[in-house]
């Protein structure tokens, strides 16, 4: 058990029947949403690989793991409060720019409305982060398929790159995994056109 954070391909993203893992409502309310704004409807979700293969960039899975407190205090340092919220506060990603959140009256597994932000800015602001840091972005796992970027910092990988390359992100483990979970999120948002969500 825990809370993960996961990509959801069309067949999930379509199908109305909530109760076998659907988010066809959450999809219907986005568009009608989007409608409204003037926006074109979000149909062009590719669909999930059947099994996730460690390393392929198909799909997104990380579970979080490690306390947020040192990454609060270092989003609330190098980002303003609106931006925080931005970045932390969603529950749905999608691959397009919004300019603004869009709140969706669509209960999900952790609160009674849905906050959708566009993965377009949640990428920036985990790129100041990751600046701020200095985050070996060369180390850590670029693909997410199953746990990747979660056993990388977990199992000691990143203990041995902190010793070779340190910095401030290696002063706190824990906020920098968290960085890199929003950094990848939000790439392979946009890399593969689909949404991510919580679990």
């Amino acid at each position: 058990m825990g809370i993960y954070l996961v990509s959801v391909g069309a067949r999930e993203w379509f199908d109305a029947d909530e109760d076998e893992g659907g988010r066809g409502t959450l999809a219907a309310a986005l568009d009608k949403e989007l409608s409204r704004r003037g926006l074109p409807p979000y149909a062009s979700v590719p669909e999930e690989p059947e099994r996730a293969v460690r390393g392929a960039g198909l799909s997104f899975e990380e579970k979080l793991v490690p306390p947020m407190d040192g990454f609060g205090a270092l989003c609330l340092a190098h980002l303003s409060q609106e931006e925080y919220e931005v970045l932390c506060g969603w529950s749905l990603l999608v691959p397009f720019a919004l300019e603004e959140e869009i709140w969706l009256p669509v209960e999900n597994s952790y609160a009674d409305t849905t906050m959708v932000a566009g993965a377009p800015r949640v990428l920036a602001l985990a790129e100041r982060l990751a600046r701020a840091v200095g985050l070996p972005v060369d180390q850590i796992p670029e693909a997410c398929d199953n746990l990747d970027l979660t056993m990388w910092f977990l199992d000691g990988e990143a203990k041995r790159v902190a010793a070779a390359r340190p910095g401030p992100w290696a002063e706190d483990l824990d906020a920098a995994f968290y960085v890199a979970l929003y950094l990848r999120a939000a790439q392979h948002c946009l890399r593969r056109g689909c949404p991510i969500v919580y679990s």
